[in-house]
């Protein structure tokens, strides 16, 4: 049974930082693709970062250049440093899963952990 299991969410004023983690189990954590997504309210979930199991990244333009996404293959886990916070990042982040072996695809998500910015 696979699990995606998120922390780390809260309350910042704007500005500030917070630091999400997630755990995974029951995947092949080194044929797998970590990303972070969010919703806000009344808006579409989108992809926030990603970072494959060999460290390469991408992340949304909103977010280039404050927040870092990385991973511990050894723990795995997955994180995600938000700096320089600002309203627009209030949201319900999920951690998510693209597990790929061989021609195999599954796609997993965690429960979602609440980031709220606001002063």
């Amino acid at each position: 049974q696979v699990q995606l299991v998120e922390s780390g969410g809260g309350l910042v004023q704007p500005g500030g930082s917070l630091y999400l983690s997630c755990t995974a189990s029951g995947v092949e954590f080194e044929m797998t693709i970590m990303a972070w997504e969010r919703q806000a309210p009344g808006k579409q979930r989108e992809m926030v970062a990603s970072i494959t199991s060999g460290g390469n990244t991408l992340y949304a333009h909103s977010v280039k250049g404050r927040f870092t996404i990385s991973r511990d293959n050894a723990k795995n886990t997955v994180s995600l440093l938000m700096n320089n916070l600002t309203t627009e990042d209030t949201a319900i982040y999920y951690c998510y899963a693209d597990e790929r072996i061989d021609v195999r695809r599954d796609e997993f998500w965690g429960q979602g952990t609440q980031v709220t910015v606001s002063s």
